[in-house]
């Protein structure tokens, strides 16, 4: 009897491998994995002006595909400036507001141009910025909105720029245009 239950329990066991088999195959089939185009952003074209003369926010898509590739990189230089030894919830607001200002200018990268400098935009990222580094997201906006006023805040947001460039193409971001590089370049830590 015990033979006969093992017996059975082999043929199911295989019978569910083979049938495993299958589904990765048609799902192969169906959907090739592409890398290089599931890391880039696809942002749709959007149609028209408003009465206001801005550009309408990001579709919900869009806007949670942007969201997460920027809570991917926040997360993964949050962990760089750890491991580095900096802990931007512990720091000084002035620096805060440069990892803002980086992870503004990282969003600008990964963006289609008509959504770049845009309010939603900027709301994505203060509120990024606020979880992260425990700036608040009045802040966070604030150091978006006078970007230009500091050569520092302004050469953080290049680096992003950079940095969320090469890190779409490689999956990691060069040290040298990396959040810990950018901070402690431009503010005296």
């Amino acid at each position: 009897m015990t033979d006969g239950l093992i017996l059975v329990t082999q043929i199911g066991l295989v019978a569910l491998v083979l049938l495993m088999a299958l589904r990765m195959v048609t799902l192969v089939r169906s959907a090739p994995v592409d890398g290089l185009q599931s890391s880039r952003m696809e942002m749709s074209e959007f149609s028209g002006w408003t009465a206001t003369g801005m550009m309408p926010p990001a579709s919900a898509p869009d806007r949670t595909e942007l969201f997460t590739q920027l809570h991917i990189l926040a997360g993964l230089q949050e962990r760089d400036c750890r491991i580095r030894g900096l802990d931007l919830a512990d720091s000084p607001a002035a620096v805060r507001a440069y990892a803002a200002a980086w992870l503004y200018g990282a969003a600008c990268a990964l963006c289609d141009h008509s959504v770049r400098h845009s309010d939603s935009l900027a709301g994505i990222v203060a509120h990024i910025a606020s979880r992260k580094t425990g700036l608040r997201q009045t802040q966070a906006l604030q150091a978006i909105a006078t970007l230009t006023n500091s050569s520092a805040g302004l050469a953080c947001f290049r680096e992003g720029l950079q940095g969320a460039k090469f890190w779409s193409h490689h999956h990691y971001v060069a040290s040298q245009h990396s959040l810990y590089e950018a901070v402690t370049t431009h503010s005296f830590i």
